[in-house]
């Protein structure tokens, strides 16, 4: 099954990791520049906006910046998963012929902008905000302290240990190490991980997501015009977005995101399955994040992530291929992931990945993630046939 709508452009900004000489919305354009010639178009072709992430007013600054008058626009932030919500938005838009080309782009310099001294988070106190008063005075205070939460709980009810999250962190840089545009590279071991004192129990450094300057931007239009370009056509075949709380003291259930809810509507719509997924891309600002979501949307029953993240099942040449970049764990992160997630997905299924390429592969699923675990943004990708 297809949605009508494929992707066809992916790229990044020119230069990614650590980019002081940039700006966030120079990384925009220059993200949106390459993924139109991905895509065989041009800005004169974009006739819809979709971004987050700048300021109050994004897409009118982003647009103002690419000389675009665009038709349809959308700004709606949803923290991490907003990139890949962006996307179901676009897909629906299209359907609707509310637009015929539809960029998506992301720019930020959270990395350069802490010694700019610029602040990416209000540090005042606001007695308006509810996590202000109910979460931060308790210390859950940033997403280390809320993922840890979360993660000692799937512990306390599953066994998940430390190790299986090294495990994934190994697997995760082993992708890393053959993607030339990673931050990190150094191959891991299990035991190097284990050795390293903790950063927030029970999370070592290597749990936790990289903090870098990048952008990104991908390309949609119909299916039919897409055949018409010189651009392999890769389809949505499904898609969805659920959240389920803001502050992670809401949160239903700690060991359930809601990708348990944006999972199954993006798979009913494609019409498949978790088993028929060849390449998964994973939000992963945290090694529990990833683990919960391989629960959640069907890859293995709850609480078997850990054994199923093991003896090297998601590294190269394992039988399941997930987050083939090197993820937010170790190739880039720059504040909000989810976009780099679907670069990627698209590289592996047009064959563009070089020597991290699986093979042959046929559906890809992204998942993004937002907040504390508060958002989901799932979407379904194929080749088209």
């Amino acid at each position: 099954m297809s949605t009508g709508v494929a992707v066809v452009g992916a790229a990044e900004s020119d230069a990614i990791g650590v980019v002081p000489d940039r700006t966030a919305l120079q990384l925009h354009a220059e993200a949106a520049a390459n993924a139109l010639a991905h895509a065989g178009l041009a800005l004169t072709d974009v006739d819809a906006l979709f971004t987050c992430g700048l300021d109050f007013m994004p897409s009118l600054m982003v647009a103002e910046y690419l000389g675009l008058r665009p038709r349809y626009s959308s700004s709606q932030s949803i923290g991490g998963s907003s990139f890949v919500a962006h996307l179901h938005e676009a897909v629906r838009a299209i359907q609707a012929g509310a637009c015929e080309v539809a960029l998506i782009t992301h720019g930020e310099t959270r990395r350069s902008n802490r010694k700019r001294g610029v602040q990416t988070r209000p540090q005042h106190f606001d007695p308006w905000l509810p996590d202000w008063q109910w979460e931060r005075p308790y210390g859950v205070d940033a997403p280390p302290s809320a993922y840890a939460l979360a993660a000692r709980r799937h512990m306390h009810l599953y066994g998940t240990t430390t190790r299986h999250f090294a495990e994934l962190a190994v697997s995760t840089r082993a992708w890393a190490v053959r993607n030339p545009r990673a931050y990190y590279r150094k191959p891991l071991t299990v035991e190097e991980i284990l050795a390293t004192p903790y950063f927030v129990y029970p999370f070592r450094p290597t749990d936790i997501c990289l903090v870098t300057d990048a952008g990104g931007a991908v390309v949609l239009t119909s299916a039919v015009r897409a055949r018409d370009l010189a651009a392999p056509v890769i389809e949505v075949l499904g898609s969805a977005v659920a959240h389920t709380h803001y502050g992670v003291s809401q949160m239903p259930d700690l060991t359930v995101s809601p990708a348990a809810r944006s999972g199954p509507a993006a798979f009913a719509e494609a019409g498949l399955g978790p088993e028929d997924v060849d390449v998964a891309e994973l939000y992963d600002s945290f090694t529990y994040t990833a683990m919960v979501q391989l629960e959640d949307l069907g890859f293995c029953g709850k609480g078997e992530s850990g054994d199923f993240v093991s003896g090297g099942r998601t590294a190269p040449g394992g039988e399941f291929p997930l987050n083939t970049s090197g993820g937010g764990l170790s190739y880039t992160h720059p504040g909000m992931f989810g976009m780099f997630l679907l670069i990627e997905a698209v590289r592996q299924l047009r064959g563009e990945a070089g020597d991290r390429q699986v093979e042959s592969p046929e559906v890809a699923l992204v998942n993004g993630m937002g907040g504390y675990l508060s958002s989901s943004a799932t979407a379904i990708l194929g080749v088209a046939r």
